[in-house]
């Protein structure tokens, strides 16, 4: 038997629904005719394309309790993503690279890549994310999530397809670059690749169709049962750290507040910061 819970709008409360049978719930969804990401197309009229959306379509399809938790963290996350994806006038689907890369969490993979959009420590240093034994930018979400702007900007430049500058975010820019070449073509979908990255592309399309008509797929989640944005303020500290706790103290808050709220901050106390500039910490409002 599978137990698909639906958030009921509007209400805090849950039902659990029993359905009888796992096909007979995947089976009431067909994959849309059209789909596209950053206003480009996905050419589902191509069989093997169409096959490995399908693919994505249902695995994703077949694990509602994550769909949910992809809903609720859009409401903490999503905002703030929108508002920067706006600021540098890129398209605003790019914000789905980061539910595909992390779950809108801030896991570590075995790759050691870290945080909401996942850079591993040479590309996060790359683009100017300070990662040392005291401080990890990657776990930044405003920082992380500009980052991450600026190397899918480096990508379409050079490929002039967001698509394309996707796949590059997940392989790396200058080995997507090498396979373009040597295949002599620019569409995603003319090329073979890795199976990671011919994955990657229709798993965020199809994330992004679940998450943008939830209630078509099964999934009814109200505003207020989404998780809010963190409400903070800045301090700004020219000096060392030496104790957090004591710090927490001084600016009425606690240790583990200042730990949740500044996941980049990794161990009890800061170094100075580097000569010019400061440690902006976020506390509770």
């Amino acid at each position: 038997m599978l137990f698909f819970i639906s958030c009921s709008k509007g209400s805090n409360s849950q039902e659990t629904k029993t359905l009888s049978s796992p096909s007979n719930y995947l089976l009431q969804y067909t994959l849309p005719d059209k789909l596209f990401f950053c206003g480009e197309r996905v050419p589902l009229e191509i069989e093997e394309v169409r096959e490995r959306a399908e693919r994505e379509f249902y695995l994703n399809l077949q694990s509602p309790g994550q769909i949910i938790i992809y809903l609720k963290r859009a409401g903490r996350f999503f905002p703030m993503f929108e508002k920067k994806l706006m600021e540098n006038n890129v398209p605003d689907d790019l914000k789905f690279l980061s539910v595909a890369e992390s779950a809108l969490y801030m896991p570590r993979s075995s790759k050691d890549a870290v945080g909401l959009w996942q850079f591993i420590p040479k590309t996060g240093k790359n683009m100017g994310l300070q990662i040392d034994e005291y401080v990890d930018e990657r776990r930044h979400p405003e920082k992380s999530t500009q980052a991450a702007i600026e190397y899918l900007i480096m990508g379409y430049k050079s490929s002039k397809s967001w698509m394309l500058a996707a796949a590059g975010y997940n392989m790396g820019h200058e080995n997507l670059s090498d396979n373009l070449k040597f295949q002599n073509s620019d569409n995603f979908f003319d090329l073979f690749l890795n199976e990671e990255t011919s994955r990657y592309i229709l798993r965020i399309v199809i994330v992004k169709e679940i998450m943008q008509n939830p209630q078509k797929y099964g999934f009814e989640l109200g505003p207020n049962q989404q998780y809010k944005p963190f409400k903070y303020k800045i301090v700004s500290e020219s000096g060392a750290i030496t104790n957090l706790n004591d710090w927490a103290k001084k600016h009425k808050t606690t240790y583990k507040e200042v730990k949740l709220l500044n996941p980049w901050i990794l161990q009890r106390s800061l170094p100075a910061p580097p000569k010019g500039k400061f440690w902006e910490i976020a506390i509770p409002k």
